[in-house]
């Protein structure tokens, strides 16, 4: 087990919308380097687990971790919200999210999109930014669509400037909500290869994938939720080849049956 602290640890995470409990105590550990993959139902808390770890969303009860150092929460217990505007800034910033929609500014030309956040967030300088944002637009494969804007672009051409734009962050791990679940199989592969070429490289990253062959693939842990519990983990060979849990047969048979 690594010296160093986790990249991102969650502890018994609640998350409730009014009566609805979406998370009844979920942990989940990812050190540098860990490919961690989330899996489940539609409904089972996955994407909200995502949301809640980069404080997209407020979380009732229990701990989140970035690199050892605890949020810091304010409010009453079942009513709090984090208490350090810059501490928020910081992990989001360092967690980078590409979502499912790619959530690309329409106005912004490829190259402005990638730089954006770099620059008014970070305010790193412009010469280095573009540079940085050229190099990972090449990376993911388009670094000939710098100056087009998204709608000119596949769906699998906007995803892979998402996941560019999410890597000019320099983040210390990515979080991929469904990243290919909007494409169509052709395109879903071009965003596959962007995702095995990055695990590769050894970098963080937190997968909700309805793509039982990319989280095969990829993971070094695979997280079945069910109805915001954990009903199984443990490394891909176990989890698909040999699943302990009846509803994650079920699960996968459904999943194969598709």
């Amino acid at each position: 087990m690594p010296d160093t602290p986790p990249v991102i640890e969650i502890r018994d995470l609640h998350k409730r919308y009014g009566d609805l409990e979406v998370l009844k105590g979920v942990d989940i550990t990812a050190h540098r380097g860990d490919v961690v993959s989330l899996i489940g139902s539609s409904g089972s808390g996955k994407s909200t687990l995502l949301r809640c770890a980069n404080l997209l969303e407020d979380s009732q009860q229990g701990e989140i971790l970035f690199k050892g150092e605890p949020v810091h929460w304010k409010g009453q217990a079942g009513h709090r919200r984090p208490g350090d505007p810059k501490q928020v800034l910081r992990i989001r910033t360092n967690l980078s999210m590409v979502f499912q929609q790619f959530n690309l500014w329409a106005h912004m030309s490829i190259l402005q999109n990638v730089m954006e956040a770099p620059l008014t967030v970070l305010r790193r300088d412009r010469a280095e930014v573009e540079k940085a944002a050229r190099g990972y637009l090449d990376k993911v494969g388009i670094g000939d669509k710098c100056d087009v804007y998204p709608a000119q672009l596949s769906g699998g051409q906007q995803q892979r400037a998402a996941i560019a734009r999410a890597l000019c962050m320099e983040p210390e791990a990515l979080l991929f909500d469904e990243p290919t679940s909007a494409l169509d199989p052709e395109l879903e592969q071009e965003v596959v290869k962007v995702i095995k070429d990055l695990a590769g490289e050894g970098r963080t990253m937190l997968i909700v994938t309805h793509d039982m062959k990319l989280a095969a693939d990829v993971s070094d842990h695979v997280v079945f939720l069910h109805r915001g519990l954990i009903e199984e983990e443990g490394p891909p060979d176990r989890l698909f080849g040999a699943p302990q849990s009846e509803r994650l047969r079920g699960f996968l048979s459904a999943t194969h049956a598709a």
